[in-house]
């Protein structure tokens, strides 16, 4: 399922999707934070990106995996393998990362909608999602740099 669509990797056309996907749900979100009077104009980009950073991180991670598991069937070992499995790692810490990110979000959107269905929580809610909110942004900006890089670094190398 996560191995390819028309003959190449989906994990090659889906990272791209994750390095766009989670760094503007990490910047929006820590917006959405920071910027309360902003906060009806990013809701919709907010919620959005929530549940599209997730799902593609998890496709790269699964798609990943599949790709790995050809180029070990394909005989490849050596140095080569060992980055495919740092880069592999630092996928799914991020993966593990961004999920958190995006529920955490959706929640800081629903307890600050003003809804009348949302019930009247303590006050401290807010703050407490709102510094979630920040750390798990910064931290998947973080390893979304590291995975990316160590990607890169994988497939292209010292060669240029």
């Amino acid at each position: 399922m996560f191995e390819q669509i028309q003959g190449l990797p989906i994990h090659v056309l889906v990272v791209h999707a994750v390095v766009v996907f989670v760094p503007l749900l990490a910047l929006l979100a820590v917006a959405f934070v920071a910027l309360p009077r902003w906060r009806r104009r990013l809701d919709w980009a907010v919620g959005i990106l929530a549940v599209l950073a997730p799902v593609t991180a998890f496709v790269a991670v699964q798609s990943g995996e599949a790709l790995t598991d050809a180029l070990v069937a394909r005989g490849f070992q050596g140095p080569i393998l060992d980055q495919i499995f740092e880069h592999s790692r630092y996928g799914d810490i991020l993966f593990r990362l961004v999920l958190p990110l995006g529920i955490v979000a959706l929640l800081l959107l629903a307890v600050t909608s003003g809804h009348p269905r949302v019930p009247r929580l303590p006050a401290l809610v807010t703050p407490v999602l709102s510094v979630a909110v920040v750390a798990l942004a910064i931290a998947s900006l973080v390893y979304v740099v590291l995975t990316g890089h160590s990607g890169a670094e994988t497939v292209w190398g010292t060669t240029l």
